[in-house]
């Protein structure tokens, strides 16, 4: 290559970083984009975001840059909303032009734009309906699922026995409990514990929630067609969903060859009805695409946040077993030894609701929650954020509010109580997200995690193998989810028992 061809290619890399700095700044001011850093060609704001901790860059930016700023990471143009203030009149205030959800390239990639969890506008609308619906008809929310969860946490009492008090990593055990009732409502099956297909299935859920979380895939959603070529985790996830929707698919075709209209069993049964009732429509929705896929984001929405909810929580209190006492105390004094937990008891038992919650709080599970995306130019403040913009609710700023908890970096269920020991409710416990795409599951989460905690230590004493004071709390990886560190316990039969 000549020096003159050098010297024009250089010439023209050098005008196109300034026209890109100079439409990027144009964009900015009263009545356009909120303000933020300036881009690099290319890889836009990618050098001030450390992609294994992406909420502590966000705090940094927003200190800079304020509650409502701009990034561009690879194509994609992003608006970050710091603080209860702006996620809040963002996605309730203003909730219809935020629903929309935002580019999530290597869940579109396995999805094809199917299910619940990428898909917008009618599809997006008929088949969060039909999921409600159905899981409130098979229970979720009444107490007919509240007798499922206690029948679980039975199960999940039993298995922990097995372990005889020696030192055990309780990922798999607790990640069996919620995966079983999410089950009963799709497959109605409950598997035991050693079932090989179970296994599987678990072993399946947990893998694509660790890759998922990694710094390599927040690269590959940044720059997803240059990175989809190349070697690396990303391949491995997409074979682990191949693997997952092949056993949904297994179980799809054994409904099919079992339905009974008059006596639907479970949400695919329903499905596979909806699909019959609208076979003549070309445009349903209701296809096997949907189903697989629907059923997919069901069991990754109500299995692992809820399993790593559970596992981080115990982490934390062997962290603190001063607050461990404190819950022991109360479920002796509320509840005894005689009977099982039931949802009734936790308007009587404050401090353990508070621990929940603290936990929920502070493990901060999902930080930049899922993007939306606004589907039109949007007027947002002195803004306008013009349509096809990725919107990240950073859920991190909400739950980590200085002067809504006091201290936020210190795991202390007072956050959640009064000066008389009452629990206390907070319009910042956000740990759902918030407005029209808020979790569909978020009530038969909070059911699962009061009545799992509290069963577990109903039964058990927890034993950490090191001191207290030197247990590490850091998750390993938190890019789209927080991963907390691998660790073993005991669990000690209770002497009450």
């Amino acid at each position: 290559m000549g020096p003159s061809v050098v010297t024009a290619l250089g010439l023209l890399f050098c005008i196109s970083c300034l026209l890109l700095i100079l439409s990027w700044r144009k964009g900015f001011g009263k009545g356009k984009l909120p303000p933020g850093p300036v881009p690099l060609p290319i890889i836009g704001n990618m050098l001030q975001l450390n992609l294994k901790n992406i909420p502590e860059s966000l705090c940094m930016l927003a200190k800079e840059y304020g509650p409502v700023f701009t990034l561009q990471l690879g194509v994609q143009r992003i608006v970050v909303l710091h603080g209860y203030k702006a996620v809040k009149e963002a996605l309730i205030e203003h909730g219809e032009q935020f629903a929309a959800r935002g580019p999530m390239p290597i869940f579109e990639l396995v999805s094809n734009g199917f299910g619940i969890g990428v898909s917008n506008g009618e599809r997006w609308k008929q088949l969060r309906r039909f999921s409600l619906m159905t899981l409130r008809n098979f229970g979720m929310g009444k107490r007919s699922i509240e007798e499922r969860v206690q029948g679980e946490a039975k199960f999940l009492v039993e298995e922990l026995k097995k372990t005889k008090g020696l030192p055990c990593d309780p990922t798999f055990i607790l990640g069996c409990a919620p995966c079983n009732v999410i089950c009963s409502l799709i497959f109605q099956k409950h598997f035991e514990y050693n079932d090989q297909k179970f296994l599987y299935l678990m072993k399946l859920l947990h893998e694509q929630v660790r890759i998922g979380s990694s710094a390599w895939i927040q690269f590959y959603n940044c720059f997803p067609s240059l990175v989809q070529h190349l070697p690396g985790p990303h391949r491995k996830l997409l074979k682990l969903f191949h693997f997952l929707h092949t056993f949904i698919l297994e179980e799809i075709k054994e409904h099919q060859g079992t339905l009974d209209p008059s006596n639907p069993r479970d949400l695919i049964d329903c499905f596979l009805m909806k699909m019959e009732q609208e076979k003549q429509q070309p445009l349903s929705e209701f296809n096997i695409d949907n189903l697989v896929n629907t059923v997919a984001d069901l069991f990754g929405a109500g299995t692992e946040t809820t399993s790593t909810t559970l596992r981080y929580g115990l982490l934390m209190l062997l962290k603190h077993p001063e607050i461990t006492e404190k819950i022991h105390e109360e479920i002796d004094r509320v509840i005894g030894h005689n009977r099982s937990p039931c949802m009734e008891d936790r308007n009587k038992m404050p401090y353990t609701n508070a621990v929940v919650h603290e936990i929920q709080r502070y493990i901060d599970l999902i930080p930049t929650s899922l993007p939306h995306l606004v589907t039109e130019d949007t007027q947002f403040r002195q803004y306008i954020i013009p349509k096809g913009t990725t919107i990240i609710p950073f859920l991190s700023s909400v739950l980590y509010d200085e002067k809504e908890f006091p201290n936020p970096n210190q795991f202390d269920p007072g956050h959640f109580l009064d000066e008389n020991g009452n629990f206390k409710k907070s319009d910042y416990f956000m740990p759902f997200s918030t407005g029209k795409r808020i979790c569909l599951g978020e009530g038969l989460a909070r059911m699962e995690l009061f009545l799992f905690f509290t069963t577990i230590l109903q039964n058990f004493t927890l034993k950490s193998l090191i001191d207290p004071k030197d247990i590490d709390t850091t998750p390993i990886d938190s890019g789209f989810g927080k991963i907390p560190p691998s660790y073993k316990l005991c669990f000690l039969p209770s002497q009450n028992m």
